[in-house]
């Protein structure tokens, strides 16, 4: 786009507020947005000063940077349109991320990290742990690294922590460790390093199939078989875990697990008990 085009664009936008973007401000955000999310934006003057980004591929296969530019953009707009502040609507994640930064700042200085931790079905526990990687699950943080205690890699849900603090001893990060990989047989967080993925086939019916053909279940996931108008066969690799099954009975009527038998029976057990409960 010539720099008419993106002021035109500028004026006609919320953060415009009807005035043209003056030259030097343009180039002012340009240098910022390079020195922010590493995206160039250069000119091209043998066709027409027409300005262009430079690494499109940052947009492509970054997807951290995605997450913060599309958070950043929409800040933008809200901030801006001040009669969208309450139409555009977030889930909530109620507790936990006033422990982001201070989980940033050890990862960054590869420092441990002191914390007093309450799970849920179990005793309080005090551990030291050297954060890895973090993710964010339904509606919670998680933050995955070495807990010395436990002589194990493990998730610890920010929202259960009742103190963290950053100490003064250093660790190194394992060159081999990679957290994308770590996930890779798993849907959710929890991972067993005892479990090996095995073949997962899922027959699903009515309107659920475009849901899982819009937002896979997981990133293995393949259609082998449709029937159109009644019904789809996804296939996965997966690890048998309780997330896993906790999602195909959030599916209810609309799914039924063909293989593996293993999988098939503890969905049917936990369906079963279910029904009991309303007896």
């Amino acid at each position: 786009m010539t720099f008419e085009e993106i002021s035109r664009r500028w004026q006609l936008s919320n953060i415009g507020d009807g005035s043209s973007i003056p030259l030097r401000t343009f180039h002012q955000h340009r240098t910022a947005v390079e020195e922010l999310f590493g995206i160039e934006i250069k000119c091209n003057t043998s066709n027409g000063y027409k300005y262009y980004i430079a690494n499109p591929e940052v947009l492509k296969n970054d997807k951290t940077r995605k997450w913060l530019l599309n958070s950043f953009n929409l800040s933008n707009m809200i901030t801006a349109g001040h009669n969208m502040k309450d139409r555009i609507l977030f889930e909530d994640i109620p507790h936990g991320t006033e422990y982001l930064q201070t989980v940033i700042d050890a990862m960054q200085q590869s420092k441990e990290l002191a914390i007093d931790y309450q799970p849920f079905y179990a005793h309080r526990a005090s551990y030291t742990i050297q954060p890895y990687a973090m993710k964010a699950y339904h509606q919670r943080w998680y933050v995955l690294g070495y807990i010395k205690e436990l002589n194990a890699i493990r998730n610890i849900a920010l929202d259960r922590l009742l103190e963290m603090t950053i100490t003064e001893e250093s660790f190194s990060f394992p060159e081999n460790f990679n957290a994308e990989k770590y996930y890779e047989n798993t849907v959710g967080i929890f991972v067993n390093d005892d479990l090996s993925p095995v073949k997962v086939k899922l027959k699903v019916y009515g309107y659920q199939i475009e849901y899982l053909r819009s937002l896979p279940l997981h990133k293995s996931q393949r259609e082998t078989l449709s029937k159109y108008g009644e019904f789809c066969v996804f296939e996965y690799k997966l690890c048998l875990t309780p997330e896993l099954s906790s999602q195909i009975l959030a599916m209810g009527e609309n799914l039924e697990v063909l293989e593996p038998t293993e999988l098939r029976d503890d969905i049917k057990r936990r369906l079963n008990d279910c029904l009991n409960r309303y007896k």
